[in-house]
């Protein structure tokens, strides 16, 4: 028989003694663990609105955004421009620490006040703005998740005496910005291409700030996250309009919500300002991606029951290996190599099957829930949703193999159990929590074998975005593919030296009395049947 043939002969073997009732309910233990878990938790979370919730918006490619701020604006043709000279940019943080007690001046650091191109003032829409931050100096940002650096001159140094000027010019779809010290030597910043963007849009004069996030300690040196509101505005004076509308005049605005705190109602409201000759625009908000930080939930988040799943799947994994070194003990066939590639197979291909079900099921059910009870779900591409659905499958049966490699090389279940759960699941979980301290849980899931969950990750970190980074609020510190490449090198690891401590023999056990050393056939004597006597 050829190998490939036995080896055929071999998993099907496997398979048949695989199928035993323990185990099929461990796997079934399994896959309803994360079903039901995720499910649990879609269905417990509702959105909750002092009357209707404001529909959260888009942008152009079809991704959740923050779009709020302040403008002050007017109708610009194809081709044209804005001019302004940046003299002052202040703003107001709520309540900071250490004590919680007061309103303070200072700006955030992306607290933005600059000029504006932008398709309407609906939320969502297609804009490029040329801007002064908080601490990040003259940015160019366009369509939310675009971002290019400028000079590094930031909020707090403009002042009359040390402007900065800010140019936007339009042709066509294409917006370019520049900007200049004294208004004479320009410097190129960026170029934004905006497909589809209409004969007539707005441009003007624009300001935003986003919250204050600071972090409290818990845990064994965990944080969680806190955020106050803050409030930015930027003075304009000097400012040139080319190509603009016949007719049309400055108008204020607020994209998004705005003037719904008491700070905005009784000391500063939001909004622009025009006294002498320069224009003050005052805002709240943010303009740019957005995240869990704003409240919206990514689809990875419905896979709380993972950490279930993996107890079960491991402790069937180590089970299967350590019962062939039992058979071996009471004197039956010794364990192959051909036999523990077979299990091998079989337990991947189970738990990859499982984990494929289990989570092709609870990631767009629920997060078609979490939508319907109005919460925002960060959108995915196909490719995306495919990766971590396929990939967290993959995950699972890269720890299966690597739990009956455990348990070939240990071949005690009460050891190896145990161990295979240290490795895998316990960095997974109390990483998930704002437990440890942050570097502790990144080190955790670079050199564990959880690295391999990264895959599931859909989360983006976003430079221009301020956020707390961490594996407690869904960020690994491995790449996806570098994590699996951690959990697949520790199972490849495992199984090579548990194969390599095995006998070369066959495919399948050998039958006592055939070859084992311990049958009648092997002992000298001559059978009954053909006893000459």
């Amino acid at each position: 028989m050829s190998s490939t043939n036995a080896l055929r002969h071999a998993v099907h073997r496997e398979w048949t003694g695989f199928r035993r009732p323990g185990r099929i309910v461990a796997m079934a233990a399994a896959m309803a663990a994360v079903i039901v878990l995720g499910l649990f938790y879609a269905f417990g979370n509702h959105a909750s609105c002092d009357g209707p919730c404001p529909s959260d918006p888009h942008g152009p490619d079809g991704s959740l955004v923050n779009d709020q701020f302040s403008l002050m604006h007017q109708d610009l043709g194809e081709n044209g421009s804005i001019t302004v000279r940046m003299t002052s940019m202040k703003g107001t943080i709520t309540y900071p620490p250490p004590h919680h007690d007061k309103l303070v001046p200072g700006l955030v650091p992306w607290a933005k006040a600059g000029i504006i191109v932008k398709d309407g003032v609906r939320p969502g829409s297609s804009y490029a703005a040329l801007m002064v931050t908080g601490c990040h100096g003259v940015r160019m940002q366009y369509d939310y998740r675009h971002d290019i650096a400028g000079s590094a001159g930031n909020g707090d140094g403009v002042s009359a005496r040390t402007p900065r000027w800010l140019r936007l010019t339009r042709s066509g779809d294409t917006v370019t910005g520049h900007e200049s010290a004294d208004g004479r030597r320009w410097a190129k910043v960026g170029t934004a291409r905006l497909p589809g963007l209409p004969e007539t849009v707005q441009v003007g004069l624009f300001a935003t700030s986003p919250g204050d996030l600071t972090l409290v300690g818990t845990g064994l040196g965990g944080a969680t996250e806190q955020v106050r509101w803050t409030q930015a505005g930027g003075a304009f004076d000097h400012v040139g309009l080319k190509g603009t509308v016949t007719g049309a005049g400055w108008r204020s605005d607020t994209v998004g919500e705005a003037n719904r705190t008491d700070w905005e109602k009784y000391f500063q409201a939001s909004g622009a300002v025009e006294k002498n000759g320069t224009v003050t625009v005052t805002g709240a908000g943010d303009i740019g991606p957005a995240g869990t930080e704003d409240g919206a939930r990514p689809v990875e988040r419905t896979l709380g029951g993972l950490g279930l799943a993996l107890i079960s799947v491991l402790v069937v994994a180590v089970r299967l290996a350590t019962t062939a070194y039992r058979r071996e003990a009471t004197g039956g066939a010794p364990v192959t190599r051909g036999e523990l590639a077979a299990k091998t197979i079989v337990v991947a291909g189970v738990t990859f099957v499982t984990g494929l079900l289990a989570v092709g099921i609870v990631v767009p059910v629920g997060a078609a829930v979490l939508k319907g009870n109005g919460i925002p779900v960060l959108g995915v591409s196909a490719l995306t949703g495919a990766r971590v659905v396929v990939g967290t499958a993959a995950a699972l049966a890269l720890s299966a193999v690597l739990a009956l490699a455990l348990g070939a090389l240990v071949r005690r279940a009460w050891l190896a159990v145990p161990v295979a759960v240290l490795a895998v699941v316990v960095p997974y979980v109390v990483t998930s929590f704002p437990l440890l301290a942050d570097g502790a849980a990144q080190w955790l899931l670079r050199v564990t074998p959880a690295a391999g969950f990264a895959v599931q990750q859909s989360l983006v970190e976003h430079p221009q975005v301020i956020a707390h980074y961490a594996p407690s609020t869904g960020y690994f510190p491995l790449p996806w593919w570098a994590g699996v490449g951690v959990l697949g090198a520790y199972a490849a690891l495992l199984l090579g030296l548990a194969l390599r401590r095995l006998p070369q023999g066959g495919t399948s056990p050998a039958v006592p009395g055939r070859g084992t050393g311990r049958g009648r056939e092997d002992s000298g004597q001559v059978p009954r049947s053909q006893d000459p006597r």
